[in-house]
């Protein structure tokens, strides 16, 4: 059986933000909610962290929300729903359907093979390539369709970032496989 690449896509973190109410008393917020850290002068919301999802909720007093650490859709929809919990227990009223607009998604892969990114700086299109070794060892290959940043290293790992549905991921791994082979570099 042949290595896929596609079958080594990993979701790192989604950032999503939300629209929860119109405004939000941040010092009450944080003395009723258990955990909450709240310093203004360092960060000017309410940082809520949940433990299963394992997800972040920066809470602001504008009544945006942005959620962050989710590994999956599913643990951001239970995130969201966690924090709207939280709101209506402090009688806050927040709609029962909470919906978020995706940010973000930040995706691993790995091509199962080293790769040579000198011979990639070359052969790619370069006003879609930065690759300056001295300052970073990854090669960077901004991809139009789909829209994502992909930074690509010498070992064959692959950082996909700038997604926005979770299967940008596969599509950029799609598109620089076929890239890699018009090369023959795989």
């Amino acid at each position: 059986m042949s290595f896929n690449p596609e079958d080594s896509l990993k979701i790192e973190n989604i950032v999503a933000s939300a629209k929860v109410c119109d405004s939000l008393d941040l010092p009450t917020l944080a003395a009723e909610i258990k955990g909450a850290e709240y310093n203004k002068k360092r960060f000017p919301g309410v940082v809520l962290r949940m433990t299963d999802p394992k997800i972040a909720a920066l809470v602001f007093g504008s009544g945006k929300v942005v959620l962050t650490g989710a590994k999956s859709i599913e643990s951001l929809n239970r995130g969201l729903e966690i924090l709207g919990g939280l709101l209506r227990d402090l009688k806050i009223d927040i709609p029962d359907d909470l919906t978020y607009k995706i940010q973000n998604i930040v995706t691993s892969a790995d091509l199962g093979t080293p790769i040579n990114l000198n011979k990639i700086a070359v052969g790619f299109n370069l006003d879609r390539i930065e690759y300056e070794p001295e300052q970073f060892p990854g090669l960077v290959y901004r991809l139009e369709e789909p829209k994502v940043v992909v930074l690509l290293f010498g070992s064959g790992k692959l950082i996909i970032t700038g997604g926005k549905q979770p299967e940008d991921a596969r599509g950029a791994v799609q598109k620089i496989l076929s890239d890699l082979s018009n090369l023959g570099m795989i």
